[in-house]
């Protein structure tokens, strides 16, 4: 994302507790800063892409954090953080006269390589005018209110959808290879018929099939993400009875596997239960 910004012609003051991550950036408009502190000294518009609800927060309102610095006027959030944590900074920044803006953006590595994603957004509109064209630069924005964490909510409820799809695939996908079907022509007649789901028309050839659970999102963030969303559903009063599901499987998941496995390892519990391998 960093690198369609710079390609966009954009100057981006960068920090990141892993350097290496940053290291392919093109030098002429990249600057390196020491800390969240220091990007906020430099840039007016500052996004976060970070993996936890609190490290946002420690990161955005820390005392060596964003909102610290002396620049910044804009925080745009691309993380999945959660209504409740969105609100509760939005309304810290507020006293500092510093726009929050939610931007939980969906679509992958591939995505945001070649700026496909889609891109939530919550905040005032005003906001959302001035900070529009920068994140045209990475996918197609759609604008869901001023109410700070609305983007959240459609971010939250897109993941749950997104695990839970994978959980149904590899049910239906051992029941047929253990019947003596091909998994590959069975993805091929669920991705032709009224079962094609994101799982079967992407994850699956590209992570499962092959054996190599390498999709490249880890189980931990989606357990953290279903885990957020089935919680804040609950508090909202709307029983979320499969999203309960896919959270177990994916601590079930998790704890089998490591947190940094891939979530598409799923499939692997499920095939150990029904003694198949799911592979072309």
């Amino acid at each position: 994302m960093v690198r369609r910004l710079t390609e966009a012609g954009h100057h981006v003051v960068v920090h990141d507790t892993r350097p290496d991550a940053a290291r392919e950036l093109p030098a002429e408009h990249t600057t390196f800063a020491a800390s969240p502190k220091a990007v906020g000294d430099e840039a007016g518009i500052v996004f976060c892409s970070l993996p936890t609800p609190p490290i946002v927060k420690e990161v955005v309102l820390g005392a060596n954090g964003i909102a610290a610095g002396s620049k910044v006027k804009t925080i745009v959030d691309v993380s999945t953080t959660g209504p409740t944590m969105a609100k509760i900074i939005s309304e810290s920044l507020a006293a500092k006269s510093i726009a929050w803006v939610d931007a939980p953006i969906s679509g992958g590595i591939a995505g945001a390589s070649n700026g496909t994603l889609a891109v939530m957004v919550s905040c005032p509109k005003q906001t959302y005018e001035e900070v529009e064209p920068v994140l045209a630069n990475f996918g197609r924005r759609f604008y869901c209110g001023e109410t700070p964490g609305s983007a959240q909510v459609a971010k939250l409820g897109n993941n749950m959808i997104a695990a839970g799809v994978i959980l149904l695939s590899a049910e239906a996908l051992a029941m047929g290879v253990k019947a003596g079907l091909d998994p590959t022509v069975m993805c091929d007649i669920i991705n032709a018929s009224s079962g094609r789901n994101s799982a079967t028309q992407d994850k699956f050839p590209r992570a499962v099939l092959p054996g190599t659970f390498d999709f490249g999102f880890s189980t931990a963030l989606s357990y953290k993400d279903v885990r957020m969303c089935v919680d804040e559903s609950e508090n909202l009063g709307v029983p979320m009875v499969g999203g309960s599901l896919v959270r177990q499987m994916l601590a079930a998941t998790n704890a089998r596997f490591g947190p940094e496995s891939d979530f598409t390892s799923m499939v692997r519990i499920i095939e150990e239960w029904a003694g198949v391998e799911i592979r072309a």
